[in-house]
């Protein structure tokens, strides 16, 4: 009989605990009577040597079967007594901690959508503040990741201010002079003594909807917290978008929209939407000046490319600010070029965001609902300025 290798651990294939414990009983009681027939012949005077050694080598190859088995078994034995430990430990059982963050927002969601209590240390995974009653408030991971983290579907992230304070209050100026007695861009002062030097920002609800098939509830924690955390993001990237350049907005709503008549920001006219945005520019105090941007549509950009360009190709491969002397934002929703510096824009969301469940009739797609509360406040309307086209007779 050939000698088996420990090496030659692929010929038992993948097998049960069960398998295996069965495998190790039999081979231990070939082994022992092998052990026996090798006592047996060594005793035999009448055994040839050839007898013994035949016998010693039915040993030697039943030893490392019955050895590699064991390690199988062990190997087995301690992955699944892990496991069960685990499970048993539940998410802080989990040391990785990214792991433990996608797990515990899997968990959240998984709670959420079959009505279920989310347990302590799936809040206490995602930064909730337990100590504080937590009561429906979404977990500070999960809230930092959808409100906060930047999203490319809003142009305005990035440039325009984006907090999560309750009770948010600003001063409108970001510094003054103690020995100042008055503001050098009067426009700015003038707005000072309308609205006050504070900035209060409200509580404004709104709902997203995050559509989950039962596959995707029933998948992988990566594939579901992906799949809600980008229809989330979404969901606020669009309602951010939707009330900053809303031209008619709902009520109260008009404080959030760059073109309100509530926000007043002042118009500058040109010939055309090239004259009117270098016109806007200069209209603005120095002050702004210096850091402002242009919001614009990729369409009124283009067409301004075409006029100037008059068949020179080269202007289409400059950048944007060459060609306009400020840093260009595109956002389609622009109906009008909207120039200033959007460190005056400021979006706010304020704690009580919750989350609950409900059910698409028409679809049989299950929602994961998010209420927030958040506010777009433009905290100086004179540090912006609209660029209008008004045709010359």
């Amino acid at each position: 009989m050939a000698m088996l290798m420990p090496h030659d651990l692929t010929m038992f294939g993948k097998k049960t605990i069960y398998e295996l414990k069965q495998a190790m009983a039999t081979l231990g009681q070939q082994l022992a009577k092998t052990e026996e027939d090798l006592g047996a012949k060594a005793m035999d005077p009448s055994a040839s040597i050839e007898d013994i050694k035949a016998a010693q080598s039915s040993k030697a190859d039943l030893q490392a079967r019955f050895d590699v088995i064991k390690q199988q078994h062990d190997q087995l034995e301690a992955e699944q007594t892990a496991k069960f430990a685990q499970q048993k430990a539940g998410i802080s059982g989990i040391e990785n901690p990214q792991q433990k963050v996608v797990a515990a927002k899997a968990s959240l969601i998984r709670s959420t959508m079959r009505s279920k209590v989310i347990d302590n240390d799936v809040r206490a995974a995602l930064g909730d503040d337990v100590a504080s009653g937590g009561g429906k408030f979404l977990p500070k991971t999960v809230s930092n990741d959808v409100i906060l983290a930047p999203l490319a579907k809003n142009p305005l992230r990035g440039h325009s201010a984006v907090t999560q304070i309750t009770n948010l209050e600003l001063p409108r100026l970001s510094f003054i002079l103690d020995d100042d007695d008055f503001i050098a861009d009067m426009a700015t002062a003038k707005e000072l003594e309308a609205k006050g030097d504070t900035v209060t920002f409200t509580r404004n609800k709104f709902k997203v909807f995050a559509g989950v098939s039962e596959t995707v509830i029933n998948g992988s924690d990566a594939d579901l917290v992906g799949h809600v955390e980008n229809a989330l993001k979404s969901g606020v990237a669009a309602k951010e978008k939707k009330v900053a350049f809303a031209a008619t907005p709902k009520v109260g709503e008009e404080h959030m929209s760059f073109y309100s008549t509530e926000n007043a920001i002042a118009k500058v006219t040109g010939a055309d939407t090239y004259t009117a945005i270098r016109k806007a520019i200069a209209n603005l105090h120095e002050d702004y000046r210096e850091n402002a941007k242009i919001l614009m549509s990729y369409a009124d950009y283009s067409d301004i490319i075409e006029k100037l360009a008059n068949g020179n190709a080269t202007l289409y491969t400059a950048q944007p600010e060459q060609v306009l002397g400020k840093p260009v934002i595109f956002a389609d929703a622009a109906t009008k070029p909207i120039v200033g510096d959007l460190s005056y824009s400021h979006f706010n969301y304020d704690i009580g965001e919750t989350f609950e469940r409900d059910k698409d009739i028409k679809t049989g797609i299950e929602q994961f609902v998010v209420t927030a509360y958040f506010d777009h406040r433009i905290k100086l309307a004179s540090a912006f300025r609209i660029a209008d086209v008004v045709a010359t007779p």
